[in-house]
């Protein structure tokens, strides 16, 4: 099979080099059965590949089981991949087949792989060296012949360093890497993809496909996209729904891009996929990048007000509009790394920020002081993403970039109030 013949049977639609050569190794890889790890960004469509290589492989006849790892609860998660035996634990009144067992001689797909707890991490283990998997409540060893394909969007480096996943497990299912490319750095494919999903929309909803202005275009293609091709699709069908006009414009699509002007964070922020990608480790650092560059776009702030201090001379504070003198109370209340103000033409770096008028009877220092510590920023963040939208967790963790599970821990460790 081709690579066009692959792309228009699984619905792939992009000719970026990193995509291609995704689906030329999941292509090459599925004759054989070596076990393949797609490392990748939520919403990049890591689900997509362990069907073309079930399809292209000798087990195209056999089972194909998906499992999302991240969904089913610690205490069943043994019981669904390996079965169990009839009263083996409170509410199994008979015997259940595993995954592992229903999938003989296909495939399993583990989404979210680095989701699994430890002793279930284990057992997985112990499945892919030789085959062999216990039920929970037996001591009968059963074999299985199942090839695994494993996806996730965490960093098994962090993960591993911290104990959360299996060093011996990591390099077992690790043995074919497939990276998948975020949106971001497929700029060529998002405006055809919005063509695609406009297209799809009209015929759903029985409407004239909407259009872009070149501005509206251009805003489209260098935006972030931090829920990649999944929130690109979720944006086209609210803009073909609510939208009047078919033509959209710059105004209207910005409406439709949360955070258009914040959301360009550094390409650590979400590392590229060699073996990694956004963890919920991850997520928490780019939720303090986000303090850090709001904390920069501050400081630049600061930099105007005492710029323009220099600039007015004998009348600096009382010339400041009042909006300025409000950036200065809001922003800088803290008594390390910032400018004195001594003078008008002498600047120097100190601790507290006092300004001082040399000519026109301002004796009296402003002091203000603010705590700079990320954690408190995190936790500033947090609480207004939770009021804006009104205590909704899901949408809060949207909004921050992280998970909604490490949103929830997160609650729990600072003790935020809802």
């Amino acid at each position: 099979m081709t690579l066009q013949d692959i792309k228009q049977r699984f619905g792939i639609m992009g000719n970026n080099p990193l995509l291609e050569r995704a689906i030329d190794i999941a292509r090459q890889v599925a004759p054989t059965d070596l076990n393949v790890l797609i490392n990748g960004e939520s919403g990049t469509g890591k689900e997509v590949f362990p069907q073309i290589i079930h399809q292209n492989s000798s087990r195209k006849h056999g089972q194909y089981i998906a499992v999302n790892c991240g969904a089913i609860p610690e205490g069943t998660i043994d019981s669904e991949l390996f079965g169990h035996e009839k009263g083996s634990f409170t509410g199994a009144h008979e015997a259940r087949k595993g995954y592992f067992e229903v999938a003989d001689g296909g495939t399993i797909f583990l989404d979210e792989v680095g989701e699994l707890p430890l002793t279930t991490q284990a057992r997985l283990l112990r499945v892919l060296e030789t085959g062999e998997y216990i039920r929970v409540g037996s001591s009968k060893v059963q074999k299985t012949n199942v090839r695994v394909v494993a996806a996730t969007n965490i960093n098994f480096n962090v993960a591993i360093e911290k104990g959360k996943f299996r060093e011996d497990l990591y390099y077992r299912l690790n043995t074919v890497p497939i990276n998948l490319p975020p949106l971001r750095e497929r700029k060529d494919d998002i405006y055809l993809l919005f063509r695609k999903f406009a297209s799809d929309f009209a015929t759903k909803y029985r409407m004239p496909a909407v259009k872009l202005t070149p501005d509206a275009e251009h805003a489209l293609v260098n935006y972030y996209w931090p829920g990649n091709i999944r929130q690109l699709k979720n944006i086209t069908e609210q803009i073909s729904i609510i939208e009047k006009e078919r033509e959209i414009s710059l105004e209207s699509i910005l409406q439709y891009l949360p955070n258009y002007n914040t959301n360009t964070l550094p390409a650590i922020a979400n590392a590229s996929f060699g073996n990694t990608s956004s963890t919920s480790d991850m997520n928490e650092r780019d939720l303090l990048y986000k303090v850090l560059f709001d904390m920069k776009k501050d400081l630049n702030d600061l930099k105007k007000v005492v710029h323009d201090i220099v600039q007015v001379g004998g009348n600096a504070l009382g010339s400041l509009p009042s909006d300025d003198l409000q950036t200065i109370d809001r922003l800088y209340h803290n008594e390390s790394n910032f400018p004195i103000v001594s003078g008008v033409n002498e600047i120097k770096v100190h601790n507290p920020i006092i300004v001082k008028e040399p000519s026109n009877g301002f004796n009296q220092p402003i002091v203000v002081e603010e705590s700079l510590s990320l954690q408190d920023k995190e936790i500033d963040m947090i609480k207004k993403a939770l009021k804006k939208h009104k205590g909704k967790r899901k949408y809060a963790s949207q909004e921050l970039g992280i998970s909604e599970r490490t949103l929830y821990r997160k609650i729990n460790e600072y003790k935020i109030e809802e």
